[in-house]
């Protein structure tokens, strides 16, 4: 297959690179500022024009564009969780608030609001409406009974339907409201966008029963167990979220709206009970995955992020079981797998473990976090 035959992304690189910058230097500052960004593992670009959001995860902050950024390196408007750009720390160095975060990951537009998962604080935050100023206050919180506490599964052994533990991920999806509950090896469903403060969830992906939260159901994997759910997203009507810690991308008939309903079908592995990373090869193949994060979709695309082989994936056609990508971006070939294709530097092409990504028409924001940076790359038509 010729090179530019799987580009599904401009070959060129991104357009718009946020963070850190192309650099010769193996080591570079990561001090918070307005510009720069520590391990970010989300974003979310709400509409062509803007807002842009990012999970500055490292920075225990989120940061905020009025519009959709128009050069490389410009300055976020906002932030949230710290007093102001320049400062770090855990729910700003002191106790959890509706305007603190700790480790941030994932985050996506809800109706007219926001979500995050706000993975140490073993919670989601959701706004009703957008934030437009710093350190806006959230309007519910899952996960926990108010927005002080911050333990997981709410200080007990067991979980239920309103507890999380190290939540990782978040997608709404035309009143559904998911949120991949990555430390108790399930997804959480609301039928509809949550209310109330520590709302419980309507249903489970992941687990037989509410309370139970074991590796793959405390037995060997199936089509219906998990082990780090990470990220979730909606592909010709199916429901698909990247199974991070058993190397897969499982892909479900429809959307599920029961208890513990079995996907149809994975990614990643030849069948259901196999989990290695790269199927037991040290290089990876154009089947194989090694702790994907991300999903999204864009154009006809299934886009994942192969995180740890620090690559893109793309699905194009009808898939069956461990079926072949047709897509790559970060590496030259499907058998490589190097930080930055082991140049020893950055470019608007390379990536060093992409954690999230989401689309906006025909953008992929890709949360490119061992760069330290939010690249805004164009989606080839």
């Amino acid at each position: 297959m010729d090179k530019s035959s799987f580009q599904f992304l401009a070959p060129e690189g991104a357009s718009i690179i946020l963070g850190e910058q192309s650099s010769d230097a193996l080591v570079m500052p990561v001090k918070p500022d307005a510009t720069t960004m520590f391990g970010p593992r989300g974003a979310c670009l709400v509409s062509e024009t803007g807002p842009l959001w990012v999970a500055d995860t490292g920075h225990h902050r989120l940061l905020g564009w009025k519009n959709r950024p128009k050069i490389d390196n410009e300055p976020a408007d906002f932030v949230i969780g710290q007093p102001d750009f320049y400062q770090e720390g855990q729910n700003a160095n002191g106790i959890p608030k509706s305007n603190t975060v700790s480790v941030p990951t994932g985050i996506c537009s809800c109706g007219e609001g926001l979500a995050v998962a706000d993975a140490w604080n073993h919670r989601v935050l959701i706004w009703k409406e957008l934030p437009q100023d710093h350190n806006v206050p959230a309007d519910i919180v899952l996960g926990q009974t108010d927005f002080h506490q911050n333990q997981s599964n709410r200080g007990e052994i067991d979980t239920a339907a309103d507890r999380m533990h190290w939540p990782y991920g978040v997608f709404y999806y035309r009143g559904y409201f998911f949120v991949a509950d990555t430390g108790n090896r399930r997804v959480l469903v609301w039928n509809q966008l949550p209310e109330f403060n520590g709302q419980p969830a309507d249903f489970v992906l992941g687990q037989s029963q509410m309370n139970l939260r074991d590796e793959n159901g405390g037995g060997t994997p199936t089509a219906s167990s998990m082990r780090w759910p990470h990220a979730l997203t909606i592909w010709q009507n199916n429901l698909v979220v990247t199974d991070a810690g058993n190397n897969r991308v499982m892909i479900w008939d429809g959307i599920p709206a029961e208890n513990n309903v079995p996907c149809k079908l994975v990614l990643g592995q030849l069948n259901f009970e196999d989990v290695e990373l790269n199927q037991g090869v040290y290089y990876p193949s154009s089947n194989t995955l090694s702790m994907p994060y991300g999903i999204a979709v864009g154009e006809q695309w299934l886009i994942v992020t192969d995180t740890a082989n620090s690559r893109l994936l793309g699905w194009i056609n009808l898939l069956e079981m461990g079926t072949t990508s047709q897509g790559l971006m970060g590496q030259l070939d499907f058998s490589s797998k190097g930080e930055n294709r082991f140049y020893g530097r950055t470019y608007r092409n390379s990536l060093n473990w992409p954690y999230g990504i989401s689309v906006c028409n025909d953008t992929a924001i890709i949360s490119d976090s061992g760069n330290n940076r939010v690249l805004l790359w164009t989606i080839k038509s």
